[in-house]
């Protein structure tokens, strides 16, 4: 998979992208962990490649069927394994580095996509990230609404702000 990536991503020979991490499942699918060596390069975007053209070149090679996650590294424990369990949308993380063990927070209708098919997307973020994952369901907390406003008064307070 680095091969495959290196011949389609020029920006990895010159160092301003890396990918830190792969777990896959062949066949099925692949998740990398990617960074940037330098500000204002997006690593996501880099592997994408435009139109999804670099990403596509590479699933060309080892078969359409494989779906391939790109997400961004991140040296914050936390905030890796709430990446790598995308798709899934993660309400917290809480680690536990000394049992290297990780337990992520989910609405109840994220819960699903979060484990995935037969457990494959827990299981590739664990491999991903070296931690064991526990999944557990968090009911929503109710927000206060927020008082509706209308147009006018948004367009009145920006221009009190411009006039200051």
């Amino acid at each position: 998979m680095r091969f495959l990536f290196n011949q389609e991503v020029p920006e990895m020979e010159t160092g301003a992208v890396e990918i830190k991490a792969i777990a896959r499942e062949a066949g099925r699918r692949t998740k990398l962990a990617v960074s940037s060596a330098l500000p204002g390069v997006d690593p996501v975007g880099t592997f994408v490649g435009g139109h999804g053209a670099r990403v596509q070149a590479v699933m060309n090679e080892i078969g359409e069927q494989e779906k391939i996650d790109i997400i961004p590294y991140e040296e914050d424990a936390a905030g890796f394994i709430a990446n790598a369990m995308s798709p899934a949308e993660v309400l917290s993380v809480t680690v536990n580095e000394d049992e290297k063990r990780a337990t992520v927070y989910v609405s109840e209708d994220q819960q699903s996509i979060a484990i995935g098919r037969a457990g494959q997307n827990v299981r590739l973020a664990s491999r991903l990230t070296g931690y064991e994952l526990d999944i557990e369901a968090k009911a929503p907390v109710k927000a206060e609404p927020k008082p509706r406003k209308n147009i006018e008064d948004s367009l009145m307070s920006v221009v009190e702000e411009v006039a200051e």
